[in-house]
């Protein structure tokens, strides 16, 4: 009896506690960087909170967006977010110092014909929501995000498709094209963000607060949904095409057909780390595999990890060999990982099966078809018959950049993800054309010691060849 006294004391208090809004809060201090460590997504103080309440402003937000953009209110009605009272403030209110504060949303506090936009509710507000932001709430995937090659894509293409390093796209073309994927750096501009720099939700974006990358790549704004980011959609977005198809590749699949099939009947709102194989889904997606936690395997937000081979690059290496951005990773600590999901569905001889078949495919395609073609392409460069001041403005660069960024991934990405049609068709048959075309017109230069013809007049060329991570001198 005592003890039962003593318990409902205790919850009598707390229920006190909580009716006069007061707040429960605890923190704990982020890691701080390396010294000369690049800027990455520091997390921000760790938070809880319970609240009973929202302060005006908050509520001036929401009423007001009922009006203007009823879209972006209603999605934000209906999501988590909603549900435990993190309102817009919660992401979008900065500090009067923060660089990325949007002037212009000042003028919405001095309406007339809207009650919420007096100077009584004006804070100041920032378009661009960063990883930075959501680590207050979601400190552990933000960490694992800024290590993963998504945070890092921006540099990533920058060190190994030259069109960005030798300029040989223009600033229209990145803007509309490159950076939309892979995000560009978020440049603020009187007071507002650049046009040619936003609207960006590209997955390796460069936020004005340093912190890279944008979790509404995949977590769409304003509903943020689970859902969405667990269905191959979501992935299809970026990863399509004839350089990386991987939806096309998931949709031959036979885990592409289960999921036509029967999508409709899996539990896509299963709370995180608690998505189920057998019992939430019956084939996998993008998210099954490489995110989503099952039986020993944890969930991340690190796309590099589970990954033994790095299948975009030109020679194929392991992920920790990668130059343009070294994994920090064991392969075989990350391939026994993504063996641990296949296994929740395969048996062990089906999984080592498939493993050392994709092992003879990456050696296929790096002793036959990529080491040779890269050794006559160094000969014809070395007694310059080929110009090396820019790249793509003669016919037999194209010709190798194709055959391993488009070609040649797809057949080592067709054969991981077991779609052998494109591991053959689109893969490999087409190897062998493009190897046999650089091979008949290397060979007539060498006999003649003839120069190429390099194009006096390349399209659409021009664009800055300053990496976004080294700051232009400041102006005299």
């Amino acid at each position: 009896m005592k003890r039962q006294a003593v318990f409902w004391m205790a919850m009598a208090a707390l229920a006190g506690l909580l009716l006069a809004g007061t707040v429960i809060a605890w923190a704990q201090k982020p890691a701080k960087p390396q010294a000369g460590a690049a800027a990455v997504n520091v997390p921000k103080v760790k938070e809880f909170r319970i609240e009973r309440s929202m302060s005006k402003q908050a509520v001036a937000c929401i009423e007001c967006h009922k009006q203007v953009s009823p879209g972006i209110f209603t999605d934000w009605s209906m999501s988590r977010h909603a549900v435990a009272n993190i309102t817009c403030l919660d992401c979008h209110e900065g500090d009067k110092a923060d660089p990325g504060v949007d002037a212009t949303h000042y003028k919405q506090y001095e309406l007339s014909n809207n009650k919420w936009g007096t100077a009584e509710y004006r804070v100041p507000v920032v378009a661009v929501v960063t990883p930075k932001t959501c680590s207050r709430c979601h400190p552990d995937e933000v960490k694992q995000f800024d290590r993963s090659k998504h945070a890092h894509t921006n540099e990533i293409i920058w060190k190994i498709d030259l069109w960005l390093k030798d300029g040989m796209n223009n600033a229209v073309e990145r803007a509309s094209g490159c950076y939309t994927c892979h995000g560009t750096t978020v440049k603020i501009v009187d007071g507002k963000p650049d046009p040619m720099t936003w609207p960006n939700v590209g997955v390796g974006r460069i936020n004005p607060d340093g912190s890279l990358g944008s979790c509404s790549s995949c977590h769409t704004r304003h509903r943020f949904s689970i859902m969405d980011a667990r269905k191959p959609e979501a992935c299809g977005q970026c990863h399509l095409g004839p350089d990386h198809p991987q939806i096309e590749i998931y949709t031959e699949s036979k885990h592409g057909d289960i999921y036509a099939a029967f999508g409709n009947t899996y539990n896509w709102n299963a709370a995180p780390g608690t998505w189920t194989p057998g019992v939430d889904y019956r084939g996998p997606t993008c998210a099954s595999c490489h995110m989503s936690g099952a039986g020993t395997t944890l969930t991340t937000h690190d796309v590099t990890e589970r990954l033994s081979w790095e299948l975009q690059a030109p020679l194929t290496v392991r992920p920790s060999e990668f130059a343009a951005f070294p994994a920090k990773t064991n392969w075989e600590v990350e391939r026994n990982k993504m063996k641990e999901i296949c296994l929740q569905c395969h048996s062990q001889q089906w999984v080592d099966g498939h493993y050392q078949k994709l092992d003879e495919v990456v050696k296929n395609y790096n002793d036959i078809y990529y080491k040779p073609v890269k050794k006559v392409m160094d000969d014809l460069y070395a007694k310059k018959l080929l110009d090396q001041t820019k790249y793509f403005d003669e016919k037999l660069e194209f010709e190798f950049y194709e055959l391993w960024h488009h070609e040649g991934r797809r057949a080592r990405m067709g054969a991981a993800m077991m779609a052998p049609d494109y591991t053959w068709w689109h893969g490999f048959y087409e190897c062998k054309k493009r190897f046999c075309a650089i091979m008949e017109e290397a060979q007539d230069m060498l006999l003649h010691n003839r120069k190429a013809y390099r194009y006096p007049n390349f399209p659409g060329a021009g664009g800055d060849t300053t990496p976004p991570w080294v700051k232009a001198p400041a102006k005299k």
